[in-house]
């Protein structure tokens, strides 16, 4: 075999197991494996999860706080600066920062990612081809999904209709949209839908990013999800309007999503740094109720969105400590709630972008994780070390160097 991994905990309460791997797969599960292996890991019973899936990120705009600050904190004033500072980005610039964000969340676990990669007829295609360029050449290290994304909006920048359908053809994964920054709403839904159908691709969108629940265009997604025949097919990152909206209708609203199968993205990061920014008493925490939504059976995912730019000054590519920041914010520390936590950064991203090679089974991909705890249940309250990181039967990160390893 390839590799064995010894005596790792896969569940709390359970035997420690031994797991083999050959050809960047598993081969066997149990207690114990006799064999030779080229590699051996000894896990002394630390926790073993499968990788990481970052399902919200965004590469190309990462590492650029320090050029133009936010200073209001706010979306709009997000947006202002970060429009502002395209025109100057370079290949080369979009290419370094993100391949550094990249190896950010690789070396803290991530081996699946979906990252939004925007255009416009002002700045082209510059970023969109570096991060398509290093999908390429780090295929060997972590999957992506390229998301094209129009953060300009389409109907309000002309021309990004007909980007659309290049970035589709130039290798684009999914197709991204934002119908709260164009106008009208719906029918940036409706060409997001033309598009997906016809390339047969997911859809993800940013959706609902506001303090208020005014002007939603999430019930419009919902029915056209179910008469398009794309349940399960469609995420939605931030949606915070639904935080205030009032019981009857928001239960009327997830109601919906649920029939509907949306996969939701909670950015709180983002979310927390952005919202409210209005409220000056009894400030709102502007995270979408992510409780309501898993309990009413939506798909909850984590996600990281942004690392140290305009939307979200900080953050250093580690999921673990998102979910960690969504336990307090979400009220997930209760005994029922922790459990759940872990599955928004494993196997509900990995269900949302259709990853069915992905877990901890025989004849599954061998995309691990083995943490430096062992208690499967403080995996997240632990914020532990990532000790080694394997993709495709392959040891990618070790911790005794922090380096990424590419051989």
């Amino acid at each position: 075999m390839d590799l064995l991994i010894k005596q790792a905990r896969l569940n709390d309460g359970q035997e420690l197991q031994d797991i083999a791997i050959e050809n960047g797969k598993i081969v066997e599960i149990a207690p114990a494996i006799d064999g030779t292996a080229n590699e051996v890991i000894e896990a002394e019973g630390r926790v073993l999860i499968p990788g990481l899936v970052e399902s919200h990120i965004h590469l190309d705009k990462a590492l650029i706080a320090d050029r133009e600050p936010n200073k209001s904190g706010t979306l709009k004033e997000a947006i202002q600066v970060t429009a502002k500072l395209k025109p100057t980005f370079t290949e080369e610039d979009v290419y370094s920062r993100a391949k550094q964000a990249l190896e950010m969340i690789i070396r803290r676990g991530a081996t699946t990612v979906r990252t939004h990669s925007e255009f416009d007829p002002a700045q082209g295609f510059t970023g969109f081809k570096m991060i398509l360029k290093l999908k390429e050449e780090y295929k060997d290290m972590i999957d992506m999904q390229v998301v094209a994304f129009p953060q300009e909006g389409i109907f309000k920048a002309p021309g990004t209709d007909k980007m659309m359908y290049e970035a589709m053809e130039m290798g684009a994964d999914v197709v991204g949209g934002i119908p709260y920054n164009d106008a009208p709403a719906n029918e940036h839904i409706d060409l997001i839908f033309e598009i997906a159908k016809k390339y047969d691709k997911d859809i993800d969108l940013h959706q609902d990013f506001a303090d208020e629940a005014d002007e939603t265009s999430i019930e419009y997604l919902c029915e056209k999800t179910i008469k398009e025949g794309y349940e399960g097919r469609v995420s939605v990152g931030h949606l915070t309007a639904l935080h205030a909206m009032k019981k009857d209708e928001l239960d009327r609203v997830i109601g919906k999503m649920a029939q509907a199968k949306i996969n939701v993205m909670p950015l709180p990061a983002t979310d927390l740094h952005l919202g409210a920014r209005g409220d000056e008493y009894n400030v709102r925490r502007a995270v979408t109720p992510i409780r309501k939504l898993r309990d009413a059976g939506v798909n909850i995912c984590l996600a990281t969105n942004n690392i140290r730019n305009a939307f979200t000054p900080y953050g250093n590519g580690d999921l673990i400590q998102i979910a960690m920041l969504a336990v307090p914010v979400g009220h997930l520390g209760g005994a029922d709630d922790l459990p759940t936590v872990l599955p928004m950064i494993t196997e509900n991203p990995a269900k949302a972008l259709g990853l069915t090679d992905y877990g901890i089974e025989v004849g599954k991909k061998a995309d691990l994780v083995l943490l430096d705890t062992k208690v499967k249940a403080n995996a997240i309250i632990d914020i532990p070390e990532r000790v080694y990181v394997i993709k495709n039967g392959r040891v990618t990160v070790k911790v005794d160097t922090k380096v990424t390893v590419n051989r």
